[in-house]
């Protein structure tokens, strides 16, 4: 066999760092990178998503890395800048995560836990509840449309093969963690304060009657009242979630313009 004489080398470099680019997105986006999705089907994607994006980079120059080294330090980079997107939507899920497991903690459920695919442990069943529902509304407001919109963006801002990721990525990574701080305390508080009330309830009842077996009645109320409470807050906590996607995506999008 004396090779494939049509095989472009520049193009077939190209369509390698676009792929490249694109794997990083989907091993770690929301939806994309779901671990309950086989291996093979993650990757078929991936590859049907390049294939898609390579006519729009067709007549983009790529420099010639010269050496196998430097050919892996642009699949790095190019690997980085979808990770980087990837993990900033990963980032914002978690603090609903770390919500529900201050939930579960003081609704008195953290023997309540659930197999958790995603994170290969088992996670409060809080924790659970609230993943899969913010997962849900990500994809009914096209979420994943914003994030491939936001990867086409990054391919205008940082062409294949165009260098190193810019430095300012740590700093948006950082202020990612604070909003998911503050969206899982904004998704927890109501919560959490009806709990809070509700033991100091209980330590004055049980003041009050002594003979009262408090411990029993108090674990079934906290419970039945963790449940009540997220019925009605739990619109609440997914509409916060709603109003970050956007604006995480930006700081993300900012960070990568050289």
């Amino acid at each position: 066999m004396h090779g494939l004489p049509w095989l472009d080398a520049d193009k077939f470099l190209l369509f390698t760092l676009v792929l490249t680019r694109v794997s990083g997105l989907t091993m770690t986006a929301p939806v994309f990178g779901a671990k309950d999705a086989p291996a093979r089907v993650r990757a078929l994607l991936a590859l049907a998503i390049a294939l898609l994006i390579l006519p729009t980079q067709w007549h983009v120059p790529v420099d010639d890395p010269g050496t196998t080294v430097n050919y892996l330090v642009f699949l790095a980079a190019e690997l980085l800048i979808g990770l980087c997107l990837g993990l900033g939507m990963v980032i914002l899920f978690a603090g609903l995560q770390i919500a529900g497991a201050l939930i579960g903690r003081l609704g008195g459920l953290m023997l309540a836990n659930v197999f958790d695919p995603t994170m290969d442990t088992e996670v409060p069943l809080f924790s659970r509840l609230l993943f899969l529902t913010a997962m849900a509304v990500f994809v009914c407001i096209g979420g994943h449309r914003m994030l491939m919109a936001a990867l086409l963006d990054t391919f205008a801002a940082l062409p294949p093969g165009g260098g190193a990721v810019p430095l300012s990525v740590a700093d948006a990574l950082v202020t990612l963690v604070s909003q998911s701080f503050l969206l899982g305390i904004r998704a927890a508080l109501p919560l959490v304060t009806a709990l809070l009330l509700s033991t100091l309830v209980l330590g004055l009842i049980s003041r009050t009657l002594p003979q009262l077996n408090i411990l029993m009645v108090g674990f079934g109320m906290n419970a039945m009242l963790s449940f009540a409470i997220l019925g009605v807050t739990l619109g609440g906590a997914v509409w916060a979630l709603q109003d970050q996607i956007e604006p995480a995506l930006n700081v993300v999008l900012n960070a990568l313009h050289p």
